[in-house]
């Protein structure tokens, strides 16, 4: 029995529901999914989870379809190996940085420097950089689904949490917001 679609399911759909999750909360923020209304440790190991049956999943996909897409060795050990090299610097610092809580729903400290100067959401740029890297290092059909359904996510996330943000930091976040552009870019002026 092939388990290959079955896990590419497993990783799309953990995928979709992220995606949904996000738009629901940017939609309607007073009913917000994320940020979780009240953080708990329950809502911390679910996101945990799914983050882990994606990463999993694309892994496992990647690895298992090795190069059947038949890209070519430079473009696969070049650009692809840096982007994912480059992706992974830069998520899991960051993640260390914030601690397990903030990163799955907690409030915490509002980080302006380092990246968060160029971009409001540096994490999330990092995992496309990431998720471009691994699709074209594995160059593997079966994860392309999975990993589309990670930048879906990481696209509409922002939107969703915003919101948030801005409730929960009051004018710092509206000066920040103000000198930062949401994806990446140079800021305004220096952010303090």
């Amino acid at each position: 029995m092939a388990i290959k679609p079955q896990i590419q399911l497993l990783g799309t759909a953990t995928g979709a529901i992220f995606f949904a999750v996000f738009l629901w909360s940017a939609l309607f923020p007073t009913r917000r999914l994320w940020p979780p209304q009240s953080y708990s440790g329950l809502t911390a190991a679910i996101v945990w989870l799914g983050d882990l049956v994606i990463l999993g999943a694309a892994l496992w996909l990647g690895i298992s379809g090795w190069s059947d897409i038949g890209l070519s060795d430079w473009v696969r050990s070049g650009p692809g190996l840096a982007a994912f090299i480059l992706g992974n610097l830069i998520i899991w610092p960051a993640m260390i940085r914030f601690g397990f809580s903030q990163n799955f729903g907690a409030k915490g400290e509002l980080i302006k420097d380092g990246l968060y100067r160029y971009s409001r959401h540096p994490q999330y740029m990092a995992i496309i950089i990431s998720a471009i890297g691994w699709a074209l290092l594995s160059a593997s059909n079966n994860v392309l689904p999975v990993l589309g359904g990670v930048v879906a996510a990481v696209i509409a996330a922002p939107f969703a949490e915003e919101p948030w943000l801005q409730e929960t930091y009051g004018d710092q976040y509206t000066a920040y917001r103000r000198r930062t552009p949401r994806f990446i870019g140079l800021p305004k002026e220096t952010v303090s």
